[in-house]
Order: C-alpha cells, then sequence, then structure tokens
C-alpha cells in the first residue's frame, strides 16, 4: 500500500507548468492531502497548450487541434468531476484526405478504391510486394522514411504519407525515426484492402483512439483546465516565470529575484529549456538537449458569415500548394465556438502550418492563403464574407522523433532525475507517441502518488534513471 501523504509533510513539491500534466499533478497531491507543493506558471492564464481564447468577434479558437478521448480511468474520472450531462458533446469522427480532385476517407491506406484507377492500382501493387517482403524484419533503429516503404510500399509513400508526414514534421521522415509509431500510424492489410477494392467488402472499422471524442460544449478544449484550475488554490501562480533551477541549493528563482526552496521538482516545460537554466548542468547534458528538435505551429482560426452545413471534423493536406497540414472544423465541435452558438449564421475553420522554430512569417499573407485555400477546396462558399482572422503561433507545437531523440533523452532525464527534477509532459518526455493531453494528466498524477508514496509510474520517461520510495531522490 502507499504510505499516507502525511507521512512526508515536509517534502516540498514545486511544479513548472499549469498545462494539463502540471495542472493534474498538483490536483492529485492535494487529493492525497501532501500540503506542501506550489505550482508556478509563466503565462497569466493556466491550461498550457490546452488552451483556448476568444477573439474580438466572439470566436472561440483552440491552440491547434485538439479532442477529448482517453486511454486512462484517471482522466475519465477528472472530466466526470469536471463536467455534467450536457456539458461535454460527444462526436464520431469524421476526417477525410484531399488527393487530386477529390476527398479520401481517413486512413487514407485502408480506403484505396476512393482513388483514381491509376492510382489505386501503383498503391496496392506496392503494397503487396511490401507485404511479401515483411518477413525481412525491419530493424528496430529503422528511419521513419524506411519503415514507411516497408509497411506500406512506394506508391503510398510518394502519394500520401512522404508529403504529409514532411508537411506535419517540417522535416524529412528520412530525419525521424520510427519507434514512436504504434498507435499514431494507421495499419493496411492488404486482404481488406483487396477486398474493398473490389467492392466485396467495406474498410475495417474506424481505426484508432480518437474514432469517438468528446468536446467542452463551450470554452474549447481549454475549458477543461479552467475549471481543473479553479478547484486548485492560491498555490496555483501564474505570471510566474521561471529563469534559474538550482539542484544543489534545491531553489528556482523567478524572473523578479524571488527564491523558492524544492524537495522535488516536477517541470512540464520544455526540455530544452529546463536544462539550459539549470545550474551546474554539464556541457555534455545542456549540448544533448540542445540537439532535441522540435516544431512551431501557426493557428490560423478563419470565421465566416456563412452557415456551419460540412459535417467532416477535420480534414487533412498533403499538398505543397495547400499551407495548412490539417483544417479543423471547429464549429462543428461546439456551436458555442462561434458568436451566440449561431451556426445557422457563422461557420468556423481551424487551420495549422508546421514550420521549423525561427522560421519568419508574413502573417497577413498566411491568413489570405488560407483563406484562399479553404474556399479553393471548397470548404467555404467562394463569396462568403469573412467574419474574423485570428493567429496564434504557437513555439513549442510538436516534439519530433528524430533519429537520436532517445540518445539524446538519455543524456539528459537520469541527470535531471538524480537531483530531484523530473520532466514530464508533452515537452519534458518530449516523446510524442505519450503527447495527448490524457498521456500528459496520467503522468501528472502518477509523479504526484510516486512523489508521495513510492508507486510505480506507467508512463515513465525514456531513460527514468530513479525509484522515488517517499524521500528525496
Amino acid at each position: 500500500m502507499p504510505r499516507s501523504a502525511h507521512s512526508l509533510p515536509s517534502e516540498r513539491v514545486v511544479i513548472l507548468g499549469a498545462g494539463p500534466c502540471g495542472l493534474a499533478c498538483a490536483d492529485e497531491l492535494k487529493r492525497l492531502g501532501h500540503p506542501a507543493w506550489t505550482l508556478l506558471e509563466a503565462a497569466p492564464v493556466p491550461g498550457g497548450l490546452g488552451s483556448s481564447v476568444v477573439d474580438p468577434a466572439g470566436f472561440t479558437w483552440d491552440l491547434g487541434g485538439h479532442v477529448v478521448f482517453s486511454h486512462f480511468g484517471e482522466f475519465d474520472r477528472l472530466l466526470a468531476e469536471l463536467f455534467t450531462a450536457g456539458e461535454l458533446l460527444h462526436h464520431d469522427r469524421s476526417s477525410y484526405i484531399r488527393f487530386r480532385d477529390r476527398w479520401v476517407p481517413y486512413p487514407f491506406q485502408q480506403h484505396l478504391h476512393h482513388l483514381p484507377a491509376e492510382d489505386a492500382e501503383a498503391c496496392v501493387h506496392d503494397l503487396l510486394l511490401a507485404c511479401r517482403r515483411r518477413e525481412q524484419q525491419l530493424p528496430a533503429d529503422a528511419d521513419f522514411a524506411t519503415w514507411l516503404h516497408g509497411m506500406y510500399g512506394s506508391g503510398l509513400v510518394e502519394r500520401f504519407f512522404g508529403p504529409y508526414n514532411s508537411k506535419v514534421w517540417a522535416m524529412t521522415p528520412e530525419q525521424m525515426a520510427s519507434s514512436w509509431v504504434a498507435e499514431r500510424v494507421a495499419p493496411a492489410d492488404a486482404g481488406e484492402v483487396l477486398a474493398a477494392l473490389a467492392g466485396t467488402a467495406r474498410p475495417a472499422r474506424r481505426w484508432g483512439p480518437n474514432a469517438t471524442f468528446a468536446f467542452p460544449a463551450r470554452g474549447g478544449t481549454g475549458e477543461i483546465w479552467r475549471r481543473l484550475a479553479a478547484r486548485l488554490d492560491a498555490r496555483l501562480r501564474t505570471g510566474a516565470r521561471v529563469v534559474a533551477v538550482d539542484p544543489a541549493a534545491r531553489t528556482v528563482t523567478l524572473a523578479g529575484g524571488e527564491h523558492i526552496g524544492f524537495d522535488h521538482l516536477v517541470a512540464t516545460g520544455p526540455l530544452d529549456r529546463l536544462a539550459a537554466i539549470t545550474v551546474g548542468a554539464p556541457d555534455t547534458v545542456r549540448a544533448a538537449a540542445g540537439r532535441l528538435r522540435h516544431t512551431m505551429v501557426a493557428m490560423v482560426g478563419l470565421g465566416y458569415r456563412a452557415s456551419t452545413t460540412d459535417e467532416r471534423s477535420w480534414l487533412y493536406f498533403p499538398q505543397a500548394e495547400v499551407p495548412f497540414y490539417r483544417a479543423t472544423n471547429f464549429s462543428k465541435y461546439a456551436p458555442a465556438n462561434v458568436p451566440g452558438a449561431d451556426t445557422q449564421a457563422f461557420s468556423a475553420w481551424m487551420t495549422e502550418i508546421s514550420m521549423l522554430p525561427g522560421t519568419r512569417l508574413d502573417h497577413s499573407r498566411l491568413i489570405r492563403d488560407c483563406d484562399q485555400a479553404l474556399r479553393r477546396h471548397g470548404l467555404v462558399p467562394e463569396h462568403a464574407p469573412l467574419a474574423s482572422t485570428h493567429l496564434e503561433l504557437i513555439e513549442y507545437a510538436y516534439p519530433v522523433p528524430t533519429l537520436d531523440r532517445d540518445a539524446a533523452l538519455a543524456e539528459v532525464v537520469p541527470w535531471m532525475e538524480t537531483r530531484g527534477i523530473y520532466p514530464r509532459g508533452r515537452f519534458g518526455t518530449w516523446r510524442y507517441e505519450i503527447g495527448n493531453m490524457d498521456h500528459a494528466v496520467k503522468m501528472g498524477i502518477d509523479i504526484a502518488r510516486r512523489l508521495v508514496g513510492g508507486t510505480t509510474e506507467l508512463l515513465t520517461p525514456a531513460h527514468s534513471a530513479v525509484t522515488v520510495a517517499g524521500g528525496r531522490a
């Protein structure tokens, strides 16, 4: 049995970042009755990457495409505590890929019968070759491009996987590892593909954990984290930017010069930034953290004076001439995402454009290009008036699973953990494969339980170095 929280009354836990992971950690510490915690958030409001904003025209926007689904009972419990019946809307996913002049249902590789005959034939031919060669096991360290060719064949890679992934990650699949793909890339069964192509069977049931999903009826995704933050107390401090972490002195320093002591530090912000501000971090640790790569995403929200008629959830665009890789039918998620919840008068599309950090943007041109692409592909009536445009630049959007990511983490994470610093969350672990909101919540809850009671974490970060058994690590 985990030991009582009251056996550790003096163990001070400081949490950096009030996103989903940090909020869940603080909430669990409070639930366990452990009083000595402080949650520090640099931004004016909590929520992190799960935040939402309301623009001057009254449209609600998320910081990129988020939907609510769960792998974990703890996340389900949290939602049940925060929302009553009717406050979460439930949807069946309806998602498509734009290919040439048509829409192909997602996953692309399971719906080749929707392609022009020449494209379908080439994809199936190469898929069958790939299936026959799968007996030759791909090496565990295969790059993502090798994995894609081995799983799907050149036809599918050339027509969809290559261009789409290059847009999402702002780098080529050859530069990425393949170890992250288990629940992120749908499989393709040659028999099912052939049966669908011949018209003798329909594709298998909708794939993936987000085949059904929920969304807050009001307030966007950020409503979840606003409600969770509201049940915490004054130990949640916003506008508190940490500029230094000293593991020897067991203190963090805020931008105004204030020092806050800790026995355990749960760091949910970007691992590369954490290494850069950690006093005494060896050059090897800082260099390894500096090798970690991430994308920046521009979320361009476009509100229209046109009714919401499209029934689809979100759409993928592998084409180079379309600036965004994904467009989300945001007024379909929840009517309250548009002014007055009036979907007869308004519609809202949320588009996402991925780029490498440091990319310079012409905001006006990007907004114009996104608007024109939506109209060009029939998602918005040609002459529908724009009611609002809104751009959010998400500086840290996706941690990229590069070829040397795990080697870099093996340098950084053990050094941190042996000094009582626990990197968690999407950018703390730098593992896209456990980067959803439910993963973040699970990590926050589990590290709280581990620090208080010595229990084992389910989603341990790669190369985690130590086990905490109640006391200081």
